[in-house]
């Protein structure tokens, strides 16, 4: 049973601009990632991630992310965030003021060094200079912390519990304001999911307010059902199930934001999305990234009749 009544309303924050296109080595052109940003605003999505504040010779595919920024800003009620590596990236957000910054650790000190060229304390320490410097400017970017390979890492195996949890403190005390866990690589489980949730709660309270989960092996819906059960209410998805991290062999595909809007509202919990609309931009998406995998359900079997009837009456 669940530890607490399921919610009667979540967040679902779309990644796919910044963690669906970071995996796929072709360049969106900015016009249509304009496009998807639009369509998907139209769909009802008020939390959007749409890119990276990284050297454009690393991720060519993000350099286009201020550009990008300045348009999501012209969108009423759009909460647009970046991701950033360092205080660098973290600067040029602040200069564009995004709503909000995401600052990735790794709970794997392989991955982190693989990822980031810095052990996760070392990443503790960039966080704190983040924290100050946004200070001192009195910028209002908030700054989230994500944490990567939270549930195990394709490159050093097993992550410990107890290191996801001295690290959490750690970023807390250095001056995060909000923090996630994902399960970067699908390791996870769903008791996985609630025993590290419920393990991190007591630290860091309402500012735990993230899920991140990938269905690489299939688990990514049970994962998110087993957050909602110990109050998690909002989660990244992207699009077509697309994305991944480079530096994680074998992370592929987040859960689907189509599909895990129709489990939410299966559920009687909203999410302001639209199907029709986020079906459409799907078959875009399809089209933009011909080629490329997509993985998903909804597209194709469609919403259930029940469903359908329940929406006209």
């Amino acid at each position: 049973m669940p530890s607490s009544p399921l919610p009667r309303r979540a967040i679902i924050r779309e990644v796919g601009l910044r963690d669906g296109l970071q995996s796929i080595s072709r360049v969106v052109p900015t016009a249509t990632k304009l496009e998807w940003l639009r369509d998907a605003y139209d769909a009802g999505q008020r939390e959007i991630e749409i890119g990276s504040f990284v050297p454009a010779r690393l991720l060519p595919q993000l350099a286009d992310t201020a550009e990008v920024l300045a348009f999501a800003q012209t969108l009423p009620g759009l909460k647009a965030s970046v991701l950033v590596p360092n205080l660098k990236g973290a600067e040029r957000a602040m200069d564009c003021e995004a709503d909000l910054m995401l600052l990735p650790i790794s709970a794997s000190h392989v991955h982190s060094l693989a990822n980031l060229r810095k052990t996760p304390d070392q990443v503790v320490e960039e966080i704190a200079r983040i924290r100050d410097a946004r200070d001192a400017r009195g910028a209002r970017t908030m700054i989230e912390v994500g944490f990567s390979t939270a549930f195990g890492c394709t490159i050093q195996g097993r992550v410990e519990p107890d290191e996801v949890v001295r690290l959490v403190e750690a970023v807390l005390d250095a001056g995060a304001e909000a923090i996630g866990l994902a399960d970067t690589v699908g390791y996870a489980d769903p008791a996985m999911v609630r025993a590290l949730f419920e393990a991190v709660r007591p630290i860091a309270g309402d500012k735990l307010n993230c899920g991140h989960f990938h269905d690489t092996r299939g688990l990514g819906m049970a994962n998110v059902y087993a957050a909602l059960e110990v109050g998690v209410t909002r989660f990244d998805a992207c699009i077509g199930g697309i994305g991944g991290c480079p530096h994680a062999p074998g992370a592929s595909g987040n859960v689907a934001t189509e599909d895990l809007a129709y489990m939410l509202a299966s559920m009687g919990i909203e999410t302001g999305q639209d199907f029709d609309a986020l079906l459409a931009l799907r078959s875009k998406l399809a089209t933009w990234l011909e080629g490329e995998t997509l993985h998903g359900t909804l597209w194709r079997a469609g919403l259930p009749k029940t469903m359908k009837e329940e929406a006209l009456q």
